[in-house]
């Protein structure tokens, strides 16, 4: 996880933001915001709100209530100024088909007359931009779309599924990529259904649930809300008596195996373990997905 702060600016500040389609509330009263230097990580499963939040940000949506904020400016009032200074990655990419990659990074540059890296993305990424797109497979149109957000060298990226259909190899470069940003004092809105992924990288979370957010969390305290797998085999039998008071769940329980989750400190789990004479035990930590998950189900 990548931490480089480089001043206490509010970058992003959404406030009671709402966007209904009729009577359907695809986003409903949600509040947060993203500091300078942050990479901020927006989850949530599919229907949740996530691409009508992105889209409102971008200001190709309007919300039916609500206010949001880039860089201390509406969002709607300066809508051309701000996009110059915002990488923005779809998470449905489209290209022209007839047209090669270097059609579409020319394109974008007449657009962005600012700094163009789009020759070192190109080569980080492997890509070829002499093809055709019509052409390509999806993770080199993934590659096309990253280069296109990031060319220009925005102060702000907002990145829905960055590394969507692109090998192990190629997301480590991606985060690479991203961090360099940050540490240039780039800002990171980040959206993805990658749990290891948004461990790694985020600073933050925001989890939004059927147009409500039911968290925003440093990744630190997601993290402290542990959770362990405690696989024990013994010659003898447990009496789960004693485990009753412990904070435990069981989730299997035979006559010499005993399976249990437990959350906080395990200490007393262990003391009570150490009792029988074991010969197995193991100790997991539970992944960070399964934190999300039971947000996601509350």
């Amino acid at each position: 996880m990548y931490r480089f702060f480089k001043e206490n600016m509010v970058i992003i500040e959404v406030s009671d933001f709402k966007k209904y389609f009729g009577k359907t509330r695809a986003v409903d009263g949600v509040s947060f915001s993203v500091e300078k230097g942050e990479i901020f990580g927006f989850l949530g499963p599919n229907g949740a709100g996530k691409t009508t939040t992105i889209r409102c940000l971008m200001d190709f949506l309007r919300p039916t209530s609500g206010s949001i904020k880039l860089f201390g400016l509406d969002n709607q009032d300066h809508a051309v100024e701000l996009k110059h200074r915002i990488g923005y990655l779809s998470g449905y990419v489209r290209f022209y088909d007839k047209w090669t990659g270097w059609d579409h990074i020319r394109f974008f540059r007449k657009f962005n007359g600012q700094s163009d890296s789009s020759a070192e993305l190109i080569r980080r990424l492997d890509f070829d931009p002499t093809r055709k797109t019509g052409q390509l497979s999806s993770g080199n149109k993934q590659k096309l779309g990253i280069i296109l957000a990031l060319q220009h060298n925005p102060e702000l990226l907002i990145l829905d599924e960055p590394t969507i259909g692109l090998d192990p190899i190629l997301q480590n470069e991606i985060y690479k990529i991203i961090h360099e940003r940050v540490l240039s004092g780039a800002t990171v809105f980040f959206s993805s259904h990658n749990m290891p992924e948004v461990e790694k990288i985020c600073n933050r979370v925001g989890i939004i649930r059927q147009g409500k957010m039911v968290a925003v969390q440093r990744i630190e305290e997601l993290k402290e809300k542990k959770v362990y797998r405690i696989h024990a085999h013994t010659d003898g039998a447990f009496d789960l008596s004693r485990f009753q008071t412990l904070n435990i769940t069981v989730l299997q329980s035979l006559e010499h195996e005993l399976n249990l989750e437990a959350r906080g400190d395990i200490n007393p789990i262990v003391k009570e373990l150490s009792r029988y004479q074991l010969k197995e035990l193991t100790i997991e930590r539970a992944p960070l997905e399964q934190i999300f998950l039971e947000y996601y189900e509350k």
